[in-house]
């Protein structure tokens, strides 16, 4: 029985310290039921008060005292009292997952009950729009019993953390590769920096495509273009044809070439639409669970197209209350978050500001609308675009932040981009000697004339 139940965790919580002082902080006295409440919340301010379980005796006199029981449930506080100080002798591993279980259902029922209350219209103060954050809350309820890493005592599992190969999702291309030692490990969020037309959907949509190519399981999330707009870019990349020449293709030649790239794959490419701006980090989490419940397709990374657009899960309905730098590091702040949470990396776009669009050497300073999202990222780099690169088939990519490696190193480099194509690729490495120079990271790349920004003829490896 229910009551059987909050009777032994109560009568563990009074008898147990170790028990009592590890489950207390994740128990709400929502949790219990009647007189049970009751008990609960006088053994809680007890323990904050004087930091000491109370005796049975000393239970007895809080309750006599106490305002909160009335005649019914004080008599049955005073008869439970002798069953919940039984001694007992549980298997305490048994208790702490049991007692984990039965706050995660109860939980769970609470939050179910308060959506009725909301659909129906009798809240008083919540709308529809706290529904998946009230129901996220519930679901993601659990103890956590770390206590931290003991400098010393934990030196073997240390040695070990360091020597251990990370899981990362690789690049195709050699220098993105060779800045992230390998490609891009769980629990992070890289932040591609950009201007209107430069490339930013290009580059998610070619890495989402060389992902995909590694057997690994994609999700792309998108808020600017239609679903089939970007299942389009990734057609044309791994089919290695122009974007234009795909409608011309017969249904059985083009049905026949995606079953060939299924075939080449373990993976699977999911594509979720949002509209402009509405999304936000409880959105993104719903659907990965949904994923994993319905097509039991869990991610290894995830691409959201772009940051700029989406919403914020904290500050939504705040309206013009909150300053756009505010706003734009909470969305950062959510989805690392949320890349921490399910053990993957996270990869999206931002848009320069109005200065940094025409800067061809674009700085942190050129990130749109808030310096704290490139302190929040793990990765940072920006995409540059000018005539003189477009007519050489290049985009420039300079580094701006890089928990990962040196970020010294190959500061500036270009790689190939073939946009009929929607495709990156590397270049023949003199064709970076040609394009690049590094003689002081202070001079701009570019010099800028009336007539537009061209390329200096200057080295940089």
């Amino acid at each position: 029985m229910k009551t059987d139940l909050e009777q032994v965790i109560l009568r563990n919580i009074l008898t147990n310290e170790r028990y009592m002082r590890k489950v207390i902080p994740f128990i709400k006295k929502e949790y219990f039921e009647g007189t049970y409440k009751l008990l609960f919340s006088e053994v809680v301010r007890f323990v904050q008060k004087y930091n000491r379980l109370p005796t049975q005796e000393t239970l007895t006199v809080e309750i006599q005292e106490s305002d909160r029981f009335n005649e019914n449930t004080y008599t049955e506080a005073i008869d439970i009292l002798p069953r919940v100080f039984e001694r007992n002798d549980e298997n305490e591993q048994w208790l702490y997952d049991t007692t984990e279980k039965w706050c995660q259902d109860r939980a769970v029922y609470l939050a179910i009950m308060e959506s009725i209350t909301i659909i129906d219209g009798k809240h008083q103060s919540l709308s529809k729009n706290a529904l998946p954050d009230i129901l996220q809350k519930a679901l993601s309820v659990s103890f956590d019993t770390n206590i931290g890493h003991d400098y010393i005592e934990n030196v073997d599992n240390r040695y070990d953390f360091y020597h251990m190969q990370e899981e990362r999702i690789s690049f195709d291309l050699e220098y993105f590769n060779s800045i992230t030692k390998g490609g891009l490990p769980n629990k992070t969020l890289n932040i591609a920096l950009a201007g209107t037309g430069v490339g930013k959907s290009l580059f998610m949509c070619h890495c989402a495509a060389s992902a995909l190519s590694q057997g690994k399981n994609v999700l792309y999330i998108t808020m600017e273009m239609a679903e089939e707009r970007i299942a389009e870019r990734i057609d044309a990349n791994l089919m290695n044809v122009p974007i234009d020449q795909i409608q011309n293709m017969s249904k059985e030649m083009f049905k026949d070439r995606v079953q060939q790239i299924g075939k080449k794959t373990a993976g699977k490419l999911i594509i979720k639409e949002y509209p402009t701006g509405q999304a936000h980090s409880s959105h993104f989490r719903a659907l990965l669970e949904e994923l994993k419940l319905k097509k039991k397709f869990a991610p290894e990374i995830v691409f959201i197209d772009y940051l700029n657009i989406c919403a914020s899960s904290r500050m939504k309905g705040m309206g013009g209350s909150i300053n756009s730098y505010t706003y734009i590091k909470a969305i950062a702040e959510e989805l690392r978050g949320l890349a921490v949470e399910f053990d993957l990396p996270i990869v999206s776009a931002t848009q320069t500001t109005r200065s940094g669009f025409s800067n061809s050497d674009p700085g942190l300073e050129d990130t749109s609308e808030s310096f704290g999202l490139p302190a929040t990222a793990d990765l940072m780099f920006a995409l540059v675009s000018n005539e003189e690169l477009e007519k050489l088939g290049q985009i420039m990519v300079k580094q701006l932040k890089n928990r990962y490696n040196d970020p010294n190193m190959h500061k500036r480099f270009v790689v190939g981009i073939d946009r009929s194509r929607m495709t990156l690729f590397d270049v023949d490495e003199r064709q970076q000697n040609l394009t690049i120079e590094d003689k002081d990271d202070d001079v701009p790349m570019f010099d800028k004339t009336p007539s537009g920004e061209t390329l200096k003829n200057i080295k940089m490896f």
